[in-house]
């Protein structure tokens, strides 16, 4: 076994889920969205490093995946480069489902102020005072392992994930909770809402949710946006609440959008979303391209053509 980072020492992990960083707002958040949420990553890394825990980000760092604007990296590289964090790659992360040297999370890798977790396996060593733990990674569009062959001596296995998985009340499951054998905990990202977390056998899966409220809907209104903690031993993640603003400090007053319960299920969910995009149309005109990259499944045939013609209405490269 030789974890593609070797050891670290700390007392955990401070695990952080899904930022979405963005020069422009996305949806429906008012124009303070990136400074808000740059504000949330640096309390995270501040809290980390007062408890000694590992800062790790469980993907989708950016909103946009490339093109993000020079100063946003240069904001980005001087907060993260006193803690170095481990980076999980997500499907934002990514330009059309590909992790490529374009992409905006590769900018930070290059300036060395990132860990980055892009290939699936064996991470780093956790070296704690209660024993070490193997910290494994499965980024988007990498299966989560059936098993794994543990060494001697360690007090914990982790994978962390960024995927649709079967959490209760969760509507697109494509992984079943299960016992992996040789595997404690399976920890993912990409799940927004936070979803109890679950023991199956040996294997514990939890699914913190992500620290940003990206919709306007009464779901945002109630979230309370936290970080977790892992430490060996435990049965569950601490929370952590991360400090931020009132609801309607970062989303207009005005009346929610109609509930999906209302809308008839005969329904296309695709035309669904083009009528909620219509709703929630903003000034940087980047829905539709949100949209698409949200929705589009890049093995379907007619996923092309749609972003051909995307390109050629909006003139974008």
């Amino acid at each position: 076994m030789k974890p593609r980072y070797g050891s670290v020492k700390g007392n955990g992990l401070f695990l952080v889920a899904d930022p979405h960083v963005a020069a422009n707002p996305p949806g429906q958040r008012l124009n303070s969205y990136c400074a808000d949420i740059l504000d949330k990553i640096e309390a995270c890394l501040k809290e980390s490093a007062k408890r000694g825990l590992v800062p790790v980000f469980l993907g989708d760092l950016f909103h946009w995946p490339r093109e993000n604007p020079n100063k946003l990296l240069v904001d980005l590289i001087e907060l993260f480069r006193d803690y170095r964090p481990f980076i999980l790659v997500g499907n934002h992360d990514k330009y059309q489902a590909r992790f490529t040297s374009d992409v905006s999370l590769a900018v930070l890798e290059v300036a060395g102020v990132i860990r980055l977790m892009n290939e699936p396996g064996e991470q780093f060593i956790l070296q704690t005072d209660q024993g070490n733990a193997l910290i494994g990674a499965a980024p988007d569009g990498f299966p989560i392992p059936k098993s794994y062959e543990r060494e001697e001596g360690l007090v914990s296995v982790l994978w962390l994930t960024h995927h649709n998985i079967a959490f209760p009340d969760y509507e697109k499951p494509h992984y079943s909770i299960k016992d992996i054998p040789g595997i404690d905990w399976v920890i993912n990202g990409h799940i927004h809402r936070p979803k109890d977390t679950v023991k199956k056998g040996s294997t514990t899966w939890a699914n913190p949710g992500n620290i940003t409220r990206m919709v306007f809907c009464r779901g945002a209104l109630e979230k309370i946006p936290q970080a977790s903690i892992w430490k060996p031993g435990i049965d569950d993640l601490e929370k952590w609440t991360v400090p931020h603003k009132d609801f309607y400090d970062v989303f207009p007053d005005q009346d929610f959008p109609p509930e999906e319960a209302q809308v008839p299920l005969s329904e296309s969910g695709f035309l669904r979303g083009l009528e909620r995009l219509a709703w929630k149309r903003t000034s940087e005109g980047a829905g539709l391209k949100q949209f698409l990259t949200e929705n589009l499944n890049p093995e379907d045939p007619e996923s092309d053509l749609i972003w051909k013609l995307y390109k050629e209405v909006t003139n974008a490269e």
